[in-house]
């Protein structure tokens, strides 16, 4: 509470200092402009021509150099506003696409809008492919920030928790920050503080883990497959951009299995049944892609808040643990599915042994024979932590869509 008020104070102090400085502004100007007239009156200047004809001429000259002003930059403004727009429109959209998600919902009021964070991407360290070690005996248990992360005000029971990080929100903060529509917003109100939770929209878009030479390369996938940033995508788009990567990264087309399994990724990226998948949602899918194919476990574990490592030991402590304190490789692969169990009553009706990336390195692509042999291996807290981190961070995003092949 110190805290707090200390901030308070310093607020006060600086509204204060603010009103004085103006106030002592304001009498400087009046002390100069009655020293200039009364060496006018003294000069005799006064009775050559009244003190109200130069006040009158000084305020018809300005305000003719306002109206020129003002006539200016608003015809020119209009003879090129039409072709700087229509240049603007997709370098924005690209622009919007490298700093994040980016998209703007078009019915609110811009005029009114608090300035949007500056997002920075992550740079991987040296030992970023290291062993991390996270013990399993010692809860970290964050605690939420006390002050809205946009205002820095606090107002108690008004503030909305994240689950995956500490920040905090005000309702009225996000909105004006034009990051969340108004269903959105709703849902942000009923599930903050609800055991599902919600993920605030730093934790909520997972293109915000790559790095800058990985969005790049990402960037460039786009663009050659002529995907435009934040449009949706129909079944028969998503099918040519599959068929597109292939080519490029193994130099044959899809085969008709795969065909199968891309439109059950549309499907599980589909759940309401509209016919089209929303641009987070593609974006999202992607981004996840490019983490399975780039970084290693030990990389993705570096990722994890402390909220969610927490979430992972209670996961695991909950299994039946061995003496040895290991668990199998099928209580694992249950513990993986945990994640998403606020996605269960959403989620689409294809078979979860379908969604997700086309991956070579997934879980469940090997066939059933090698998963059958490893589901009596023995995994310690450290190995299930690393192959369940991919799944962890799947299960950030506040949307429905199946970002992931789950495993059987």
């Amino acid at each position: 509470m110190g805290v707090l008020m200390s901030k308070k104070q310093q607020v006060e102090k600086v509204q204060k200092c603010t009103a004085v400085v103006s106030a002592f502004q304001a009498g400087v100007r009046d002390r100069q402009a009655a020293t200039k007239r009364a060496e006018e009156l003294e000069r005799g200047e006064g009775s050559a021509q009244p003190p109200a004809n130069p006040e009158e001429k000084n305020s018809e000259e300005a305000e003719q150099e306002e109206t020129d002003d003002s006539a200016g930059p608003s015809s020119s403004q209009q003879a090129s506003a039409p072709t700087r727009d229509e240049y603007k429109v997709n370098r924005e959209a690209w622009s919007r696409l490298r700093d994040g998600k980016g998209v703007e919902p078009e019915e609110l009021d811009k005029s009114h809008q608090l300035t949007p964070p500056a997002f920075v991407r992550p740079k991987r360290e040296a030992d970023d492919d290291q062993p991390v070690e996270v013990e399993l005996d010692k809860k970290e248990q964050p605690p939420s920030d006390e002050m809205c992360d946009v205002c820095e005000v606090w107002t108690a029971d008004d503030l909305y928790p994240c689950r995956i990080c500490t920040r905090v929100f005000h309702d009225g903060c996000v909105r004006e920050l034009g990051y969340l529509r108004a269903e959105a917003l709703q849902e942000m109100r009923n599930t903050a503080h609800s055991a599902t939770g919600w993920s605030c929209y730093y934790c909520d878009n997972l293109n915000l883990l790559l790095t800058e030479e990985e969005m790049y390369s990402l960037m460039e996938t786009f663009k050659q497959c002529k995907i435009i940033p934040e449009s949706c995508l129909v079944s028969d788009e998503l099918l040519q951009y599959r068929h597109f990567a292939s080519k490029q990264q193994f130099d044959k087309d899809l085969t008709d299995e795969q065909e199968e399994e891309v439109l059950a990724q549309f499907a599980a990226l589909d759940p309401e049944k509209k016919g089209h998948i929303e641009w987070p949602d593609f974006l999202y899918f992607e981004s996840l892609a490019v983490l399975r194919k780039l970084r290693t476990e030990n990389s993705l574990v570096r990722v994890l808040t402390a909220k969610e490592r927490d979430t992972a030991r209670s996961v695991f402590l909950g299994l039946g643990l061995d003496k040895d304190g290991t668990i199998t490789r099928a209580e694992c692969r249950q513990a993986q599915q945990s994640w998403f169990h606020n996605k269960d009553s959403q989620s689409c009706n294809v078979s979860i042994s379908h969604v997700g990336p086309i991956c070579e390195s997934s879980p469940t692509s090997s066939g059933s024979e090698r998963s059958k042999n490893d589901e009596s291996r023995r995994m310690t807290w450290a190995d299930f932590l690393r192959e369940s981190a991919i799944y962890i961070l799947a299960a950030r995003p506040n949307s429905f869509a199946m970002h992931i092949r789950l495993p059987l």
